[in-house]
């Protein structure tokens, strides 16, 4: 509900937009017309959008956007037209419109940053006279002010008075890429380590440090496909990072690990080279069959068959780790190509693979981004019945009362609500604080230059103007303020001005503030903090029930046909709620689990089985392992979802032990001595390779995802609001 802070610059052309717009629609109408209806929904036509709401994207975007919130805006105006006839009528609509409009968050940031804007379309006919009568004129003066709204806002940007624009997703991703590929490269000719310079550039691309409407959180392949993309560079870091921490590194120039890790990074230069321009990285390193990353991990395998033989079991797991890298990169390059818009000839698109989305129709995979959060365990669902249950209380609520201006009384509800009771206390101070000041600073106007409406409409654009040029630098009391004197001046044209109207919307201000705090305090009052843990322990749940069906599956044994398909879910849901978290008040000391490694657990869970399902799926069946091998793989693969299982009800407690009951050191894990690796070296000779080299694969994916779980038991750590 509450919208990103706007920097100044942004704040003085939005003030202007806002100003131009909405006064050209207001004055048109309501005085040069005659026709106070239109010019009314003309400028709250405007104000909505320019105001409370986010359109990122250069001007034929937000052109495309403005445009089609006409019909949207004729569906809400209908709406609460006719609805106005009874109370509980028109409640009842608060309810669903509340509901759907805010639920649509989970569709991304362009519905969440349009949604205030939506239900204010709505709010503002539902209330008494019931006019159905004047239905048209309401609609003429919304479509007024909604083209008004486009047309200054190209105007704006011709004069030159364009916002700055924020850096693409993209081109952060293809830095932390670029980084990564410097890592890569370093690390094979030994050079300086650069890893954290890597780490740090990859922290700058997760979504949830990304400004909420630039975050790539949308279901299209596109957004998808970026961040499938920043998982796979993850990837690739970490297992740079145990390349780095095992014994036994290369040899030299000669090793042909050496030779991987440099063919690694080379193949990711392309990616983040087209991830910054936003060319799609030319074939050659993309993955397809012919590319020569693909041709250099055939023949490292090559060279790891021959070697097998005795070959040292610290060796066997370095290589797979330097491969598992390789793979990852592969990954990342294909990924790119889909988020560039590049949708054919990908690997792994069917159904069951890790780029299904590629091929999907857009409206399926809107629908099914939809129906995973339709379960009590999103932050979506509980954020859109907050809103809803809250929305249609303060309608209730007003018709009980008999409230003169009841539009005020929602608009604070909406406005001031959080997704935490925190937040929302937190936002309730300053909105009484400007709305008081706002309301003395109007009732002194009214008082002292009475029924003069010249004054009013010559105060009222230099109000707009000036006064949402200085909120950001002011604050969101100042905001209130300006925003109550505004409201004051428009309603002071329209009839007789009364000084008690200051008073009144104080009044409203209190009992929507009143009621959006009770709701944020009776319905999920920790907002993400409380369900993060259950979100994070359900991804690791999922994901240790992930390694077993994988594990199921190539030890030729019986498994879903996509044993991830839960984990991916389980993933959304958590990621959702970690963003959420992160944009929320935080008390001034609080202690946090380790929440980004138990993510980053979850995701090397779901990549590394990715990658080993992509690598031996098409074998699967037709090379079966021993049944020694199967054994002791499947022990291994219990062994680390046990792990993760008690990891995951560690998380669940709001006060565990630590480190967590059960769960061993990363340095002491039975994992780090695994006798799979020491049996393939032994048996290598008598055994096709094929088999051996997925033991190996196999072997490092688990123990890799068993020192991520030992490392989620660590002490919490403290954080300062």
């Amino acid at each position: 509900m509450a919208r990103a802070p706007t920097p100044p610059a942004g704040a003085a052309r939005r003030a202007a937009w806002a100003t131009l717009a909405g006064c050209a629609g207001f004055y048109g109408f309501a005085h040069a017309l005659g026709d106070r209806t239109v010019g009314l929904y003309a400028i709250f036509g405007v104000l909505p959008l320019v105001l409370f709401s986010q359109i990122p994207g250069p001007a034929r975007h937000r052109t495309r956007v403005l445009l089609a919130m006409v019909p949207v805006g004729w569906v809400m105006v209908t709406s609460g037209t006719l609805l106005a006839v009874r109370g509980w009528a028109a409640a009842a609509g608060m309810f669903v419109v509340g509901f759907l409009v805010a639920f649509a968050a989970t569709t991304g940031p362009g519905p969440a940053g349009l949604s205030v804007a939506c239900q204010l379309f709505y709010i503002l006919p539902c209330f008494p006279p019931y006019a159905p009568g004047t239905l048209g004129s309401r609609l003429a003066g919304l479509t007024a002010g909604i083209l008004l709204t486009a047309l200054v806002d190209r105007l704006l940007d011709l004069l030159g008075l364009r916002e700055p624009p924020p850096t693409p997703y993209r081109e952060r991703l293809g830095r932390a890429t670029a980084a990564v590929a410097d890592s890569c490269a370093a690390a094979a000719r030994g050079g300086e380590d650069v890893r954290p310079a890597a780490d740090r550039a990859l922290q700058e691309a997760r979504p949830s440090r990304i400004p909420p409407a630039e975050r790539p959180t949308s279901p299209s392949a596109r957004d998808r496909a970026l961040n499938h993309t920043r998982a796979c560079v993850r990837h690739v870091h970490d297992q740079l990072d145990r390349f780095c921490r095992a014994p036994g590194g290369p040899a030299g120039a000669d090793d042909p690990a050496t030779a991987l890790l440099e063919r690694t990074a080379t193949a990711l230069r392309p990616v983040a080279t087209g991830l910054t321009s936003g060319a799609p990285p030319p074939d050659g390193d993309d993955g397809d069959d012919g590319d020569a990353l693909r041709r250099a991990v055939a023949a490292f395998d090559a060279v790891r068959a021959d070697e097998l033989p005795g070959a040292p079991p610290e060796r066997l797991r370095r290589d797979a780790v330097v491969r598992s890298a390789a793979e990852g990169a592969r990954l990342a390059g294909q990924a790119a190509r889909i988020a560039l818009g590049v949708r054919s000839t990908t690997a792994g698109a069917g159904r069951d693979g890790p780029f299904w989305y590629a091929a999907v129709p857009a409206p399926e995979l809107w629908w099914h981004r939809m129906r995973v959060h339709l379960t009590l365990r999103s932050v979506h669902l509980q954020n859109a019945l907050r809103v809803a249950t809250a929305m249609a209380g303060a309608r209730l609520l007003v018709g009980v009362l008999g409230l003169s201006h009841g539009f005020w009384v929602l608009l604070a509800t909406l406005s001031l609500m959080r997704t935490s009771a925190a937040d929302t206390r937190t936002a309730l101070r300053p909105a009484v604080t400007g709305t008081t000041a706002g309301a003395l600073l109007a009732a002194l106007a009214l008082r002292v230059v009475g029924d003069v409406p010249l004054f009013y409409a010559a105060a009222l654009p230099v109000v707009l103007l000036v006064g949402f040029t200085a909120a950001p630098l002011l604050g969101p009391a100042w905001g209130q303020a300006t925003f109550t004197v505004v409201i004051v001046l428009m309603f002071a044209q329209l009839s007789t001005p009364q000084w008690q109207l200051s008073a009144v919307r104080l009044v409203d201000v209190l009992v929507g503030g009143a009621i959006g705090a009770l709701a944020s305090l009776l319905a999920w009052p920790r907002g993400a903090g409380g369900e993060l843990r259950c979100a994070v322990a359900d991804f690791l749940a999922a994901g240790a029930a992930g390694c077993r069906g994988v594990t199921d599956l190539l030890c030729g044994r019986p498994a879903p046909a996509d044993p991830l398909r839960p984990v991916r879910v389980a993933m959304l849901l958590a990621e959702a709620s970690y963003c959420q978290y992160q944009g929320e008040r935080l008390l001034r000391r609080t202690t946090d689990p380790p929440w980004e490694l138990a993510m980053l657990t979850g995701y090397h869970m779901l990549r590394g089985a990715e990658l080993m399902l992509l690598r031996y799926g098409a074998a699967l069946g037709t090379t079966p392992l021993s049944p020694g091998a199967a054994a002791e793989l499947t022990f291994l693969a219990d062994r680390v979802a046990d792990d993760a299982l008690r990891a995951a009800e560690a998380l669940r407690d709001p006060d565990p032990p630590h480190p967590a009951p059960g769960i061993p050191d990363p340095e002491t894990h039975p994992a780090a001595t695994s006798g799979l690796l020491r049996g393939a070296a032994l048996h290598a000779g008598h055994v096709d390779a094929a088999r051996v080299l997925l033991t190996v694969d196999a072997e490092a994916w688990l123990t890799g995802v068993a020192e991520d779980v030992a490392r989620i038991a660590t002490p919490v750590v403290t954080r300062s609001g």
